[in-house]
């Protein structure tokens, strides 16, 4: 039975702000507002853009799309954080669906029907589905295949795909208003996992995140390995704080990265100084990269680069796992 929050507002086309932070996005801000304005979609929408202190010319585009296009609302973010930026856009919204869309990605001229389907039909709160990782260069290609694969970052359905179905988290999300609000939107303390916190605490608030696979939204990867590292690092290191401040959400998912960098890294230290035979833990990890790499790649060029990018995610991640401070959010109130 659904309780009042799961019964979606009024008519069968309500309508929609799509909701963007915005920082140094003059690349990809364009196409990815133009994915939004020619969707199929019958009801009315609106895409809020929530503008950090740009470097590039993204305000300029921003303000331009703006001035010939009515639907398209400007906010300033002062502090240039997502989690600022999407709570000012969602203040700024009156409409009863929000959805979250990045300034790098885009998405199929069918996904805001498809979102209020999915949110109908399944009584969630939140809904969304796959990350698709398409690179352009041969670089960004290597790393998308790894983003969608388990043997880059685990078998998390909005990563490989899967069956529809309640989850723990989706990639970025559509949502009912209200549950937002209910819980006080983002948490503005996490530069990094503000998904995975928000979409945690509207599963206590009683609320269900579901994924549905035919959410696709194109996601452009990072371009080099040291951007490829940091956001990495990142994500290992605001995970932990996550799981510090919400105690038990923690699975072997998010231990095997520290676990394979200590091991690796012990492997080789203890195999030089002792035995040999103290090599295998880390002989046993560089065979798995070989192997995943003749699985993912789509050519002999990929293969040598996923042999760097495998463990550049995976070390990176655990490295940020195991040095991320205390002091980054409080345990407590």
């Amino acid at each position: 039975m659904a309780t009042p929050m799961q019964e979606l507002i009024g008519s069968p086309h309500p309508s929609i702000s799509v909701i963007l932070p915005v920082l140094n996005e003059q690349s990809h801000l364009e196409s990815s507002v133009r994915s939004i304005l020619s969707q199929d979609y019958k009801g009315p929408i609106e895409v809020i853009l929530a503008i950090g202190p740009s470097k590039d010319k993204t305000l300029e585009i921003a303000e331009r799309m703006a001035s010939t296009d009515s639907r398209v609302v400007l906010v300033e973010n002062p502090t240039g954080k997502t989690a600022a930026g999407l709570n000012l856009a969602l203040r700024q919204s009156t409409n009863p669906v929000v959805v979250r869309v990045d300034a790098h990605a885009e998405i199929p001229e069918n996904y805001l029907s498809l979102v209020v389907e999915v949110l109908n039909k399944s009584g969630a709160v939140n809904v969304g589905g796959v990350m698709a990782a398409i690179g352009e260069t041969i670089f960004e290609k290597s790393v998308a295949g790894a983003m969608r694969s388990a043997f880059g970052v685990g078998a998390s359905r909005f990563h490989t795909g899967g069956e529809a179905g309640p989850v723990d988290t989706v990639y970025l999300g559509a949502f009912r208003r209200e549950a937002l609000i209910a819980i006080g939107g983002f948490d503005e303390r996490f530069t990094r996992a503000q998904d995975w916190e928000l979409n945690f605490r509207l599963r206590e608030n009683g609320g269900i995140i579901y994924f549905d696979p035919r959410l696709h939204v194109t996601y452009r990867p990072r371009s080099t390995v040291r951007a490829l590292a940091k956001q990495y690092f990142e994500y290992g290191r605001w995970r932990r704080v996550v799981s510090r401040r919400h105690k038990g959400t923690i699975n072997y998912r998010y231990l095997a990265p520290p676990v394979a960098l200590l091991g690796f890294l012990a492997s080789v230290v203890l195999g030089l100084l002792l035995s040999p035979i103290l090599f295998i833990p880390a002989a046993i990890y560089t065979v798995f990269v070989l192997g995943a790499s003749v699985k993912i790649a789509s050519s002999l060029s990929e293969f040598f680069l996923l042999l760097l990018v495998l463990p550049t995610m995976h070390f990176a991640w655990g490295a940020g796992f195991i040095s991320s401070p205390k002091t980054l959010v409080p345990s407590s109130e």
